[in-house]
């Protein structure tokens, strides 16, 4: 079993009060299924204080980490993909995600026949289920839009939003 988890340690007031609005991150697996997102190599975004963060912002953050590490798991012939409940609409090949504030996240992508699609979805509805896709047969390499979208996150400076 994997396991990554905060360690409690002695904190003034001040860092109490500043580190309540620092992400945390834990998780368990069992019988090694699945890697843990690296807590000391989260992109500079998700080490920044959430407390001015829209929950669309915020969301939308965790999101690509979650992407990112699911495709560090996938092998040379998968992409990822995402399920959508309800609808028979299928999966969709994330092509590209977004949020708008205060409360909405967006992905964009096409379906298995190539159609272009878009969900919409506000962050208190959030379901998100990746799933490994074949790559198309004419690609070389997949395509790793986590990858993509955590370039980002690697700002060298806060955001307006969350300083």
């Amino acid at each position: 079993m994997t396991q990554i988890k905060s360690q409690a340690t002695i904190e003034t007031s001040a860092d109490a009060m500043e580190n309540a609005h620092l992400p945390g991150l834990s998780e368990v697996h069992v019988q090694n299924r699945g890697a843990c997102p690296d807590k000391d190599t989260l992109p500079k975004a998700l080490k920044e204080s959430n407390a001015k963060k829209s929950p669309a912002q915020w969301a939308y953050e965790r999101i690509i980490l979650y992407i990112q590490n699911f495709e560090k798991q996938l092998d040379n012939e998968h992409e990822v993909g995402m399920g959508l409940a309800g609808g028979g609409a299928g999966v969709i090949k994330i092509e590209g995600l977004g949020y708008y504030d205060p409360d909405i996240v967006t992905y964009y992508g096409t379906n298995e026949l190539g159609a272009k699609m878009q969900l919409i979805q506000h962050v208190t509805q959030l379901n998100v289920m990746l799933i490994a896709n074949p790559k198309n047969i004419d690609q070389v390499e997949p395509n790793r839009i986590g990858f993509q979208l955590a370039e980002g996150l690697e700002r060298t400076e806060p955001s307006d939003e969350t300083t």
